[in-house]
């Protein structure tokens, strides 16, 4: 990346566009956490709040998985925590954006990263692209139509009765796959850390340990094991 970094309008409403395009990816996830807020006893308040605030599907999924009468207030916190750590690595890659934004421009495309959002923009970091206002404008629009979403599955819980296993259900994970393809720069040796990361996460799902761990082992081997190869490049 040559040049200066910058936050422009123009990159913004790119952002919002390309985020626009994500949207549809994101909708049956959506519904689902929508639904299964609704099948906890949260009201459609709680369920927007819960969006707007946390805007996270994986941790949201963990935490509903976890809520029972009373709350497990620490336990689910602690849950979502383990998740979302997987956003640390994913804010040093964007380091050479981040680094230079300042005020509410950092803290609100800090607040609105997720993985769609990095995956498409540390590609574009990478192509030389300098315009970070590109990350803002995808993670506010995904924001707004992921906490859009979710009340909208609220509102239609007793419509949707979608069975386990539906392939609905994959388009969110598919989505997120499609997009992590131009993040493979060319080398096979880059494919190891995911390789990794896939098979932690597989042996913590097969040892019987329960969201969020299998996540939480995945990212960490997998980030570990590409932290060990750049540090030796």
């Amino acid at each position: 990346m040559s040049g200066p970094v910058v936050f422009t309008r123009h990159g913004f409403r790119r952002g919002a566009r390309a985020g626009l395009a994500l949207a549809p990816a994101m909708l049956p996830f959506a519904l689902v956490v929508g639904v299964a807020a609704a099948g906890k006893g949260l009201s459609l308040l709680e369920t927007a709040l819960m969006s707007l605030l946390v805007f996270a599907g994986t941790s949201q999924v963990v935490a509903l998985e976890l809520w029972s009468d009373p709350a497990p207030i620490l336990g689910a916190t602690l849950a979502a925590l383990v998740v979302n750590l997987r956003l640390a690595p994913m804010g040093a890659a964007l380091a050479p954006w981040l680094d230079r934004l300042r005020g509410w421009r950092l803290w609100g495309t800090l607040a609105t990263l997720v993985d769609n959002s990095f995956a498409v923009s540390v590609a574009d970091q990478r192509a030389g692209g300098r315009d970070a206002a590109l990350l803002a404008g995808m993670g506010v629009t995904l924001w707004v139509v992921w906490a859009a979403c979710t009340v909208a599955g609220h509102a239609l819980a007793g419509l949707v009765r979608l069975p386990p296993g539906h392939p609905v259900f994959f388009a969110a994970l598919a989505s997120v796959l499609a997009i992590t393809v131009p993040l493979w720069r060319g080398a096979r040796s880059d494919l190891w850390p995911w390789a990794v990361a896939g098979a932690a996460a597989l042996l913590a799902h097969a040892a019987g340990l329960g969201a969020p761990w299998p996540v939480l082992a995945g990212a960490l081997c997998g980030a570990a094991l590409g932290a060990w190869r750049d540090t030796r490049a």
